[in-house]
């Protein structure tokens, strides 16, 4: 009796120290608030199935209820951010940022920022942030068209190279979702030679869904989580609803509409089943 009794504290405390363990492995508790602090794929990736979402998504599977306080703003750029920090992330007093940068600085052009007072925005941004306690992860600015060749993406490199410095020299997280995006680009296009169209995003800029997986799951390890832990999200991801726009001409949609309605159907629901049915 007393050898049993000894087993069961045994496996009981080993079960307790590997379930302590694997939580240690992620940065954030129940009860912390992430502030998102970003430009349009910020803004955007609020939605439904947006990468904010999914991060969060993510941290609830594995039994983390952190709030989330969404800061993207449409068309912002570094001096933009600067002038709200105060407002948006400080005062929220959040335990973590994440921080998204740079597309925006570069993207506008003569309207943009240039790469010295880009330089001072993100170390202020930085500075002030670290000074209210909060930790601070900050992600590399996503690719201006899925080209890598584009002229934007050339510029836009020395910009990034300039927060992968900040993040060392602060103390900061890195995440390196530049990196990701083109890497799976190339996975893409190395499997598929043929293939046209963006991949990863709706126009060039703003994430499809795959470019949505591609950021929450890059956050999400920067955050520590582990393939294990990943794996735990794919269920409730899986079920998000997402809206998918298909352009097609009237005539289309007309005779579109007319097979939907032989088959006892709306469009929408008949595009639903033809889904469906397809994946099966």
């Amino acid at each position: 009796m007393f050898k049993q009794k000894s087993l069961h504290i045994l496996l009981g405390g080993a079960l307790c120290l590997a379930a302590s363990t694997i939580s240690a492995q992620i940065a954030v508790k129940s009860g912390d608030k992430i502030v998102f602090m970003g430009d349009t794929v910020t803004r955007m990736g609020n939605g439904r199935a947006g990468f904010l979402n999914l991060v969060m998504s993510a941290l609830e599977a594995n039994g983390v209820k952190a709030v989330k306080i969404p800061a993207g703003g449409s068309g912002h750029k570094s001096n933009q951010m600067l002038e709200r920090t105060e407002r948006d992330v400080i005062r929220n007093a959040p335990q973590i940022m994440v921080l998204s940068c740079g597309m925006c600085d570069v993207q506008h052009g003569k309207r943009g920022v240039s790469l010295e007072d880009y330089k001072k925005n993100m170390t202020q941004i930085v500075d002030r942030v670290l000074a209210a306690g909060i930790k601070v992860y900050i992600l590399t600015a996503t690719m201006i068209t899925e080209n890598p060749n584009h002229p934007d993406n050339q510029k836009l490199a020395a910009y990034n190279d300039f927060l992968r410095t900040l993040a060392k020299e602060k103390s900061c997280t890195l995440v390196d979702v530049n990196a990701g995006m083109q890497k799976q680009l190339a996975d893409i296009r190395t499997k598929y030679p043929d293939i046209k169209g963006n991949l990863l995003t709706q126009n060039g800029i703003v994430m499809n869904p795959l470019g949505n997986i591609m950021m929450a799951e890059g956050i999400l390890r920067a955050f520590g989580m582990t393939e294990e832990q990943l794996a735990k999200a794919q269920p409730a991801w899986n079920k998000m609803s997402l809206p998918q726009d298909v352009y097609m001409s009237l005539g289309e949609y007309k005779a579109l509409s007319e097979k939907a309605f032989q088959a006892k159907q709306s469009v929408p629901d008949y595009l639903k089943s033809m889904v469906k049915k397809d994946l099966q």
